[in-house]
């Protein structure tokens, strides 16, 4: 029964966040990508993200947000979101389920409170910009 149901690991998906290129005026804005580092296309793309962390002594959550995205074409990206730098002190959670070769797959990507630093940048494929990226 459950052990019929194959668990499949992902790999060649990851999510990264950089700050925008033209930064505006109101707030420090930084994108949120998903990034489809494989040879095909993966479909039916559910995100589901969200904050949390504790602000002076009080646990603090962000909305819960969700996205679907029909298809992200091979070797390619789409951004999913934006993000003020002052939600950087929560733990930012972006769980992606899709389906690629007749299987379902989801991961769950946990930027950690304090990991979203300049210290942890590296170049993000298919962008040539720095930012923070886990796969």
């Amino acid at each position: 029964m459950k052990s019929d149901i194959p668990i499949l690991k992902v790999k060649d998906l990851a999510v990264a966040i950089s700050p925008r290129e033209e930064p505006s005026g109101e707030d420090d804005l930084w994108e949120v990508y998903l990034l489809n580092l494989k040879e095909e296309p993966i479909k039916d793309i559910l995100v589901n993200s969200r904050g949390y962390g504790e602000v002076d002594g009080e646990m603090r959550r962000t909305s819960q947000f969700r996205f679907y995205f029909e298809k992200i074409a091979p070797l390619s990206y789409i951004i999913l979101e934006h993000i003020q730098s002052r939600l950087f002190d929560f733990t930012n959670e972006y769980w992606i389920s899709f389906v690629h070769g007749g299987y379902m797959y989801d991961k769950k990507y946990v930027f950690v409170k304090g990991s979203i630093d300049q210290i942890n940048f590296t170049t993000i494929p298919f962008l040539g910009r720095k930012g923070v990226m886990i796969k």
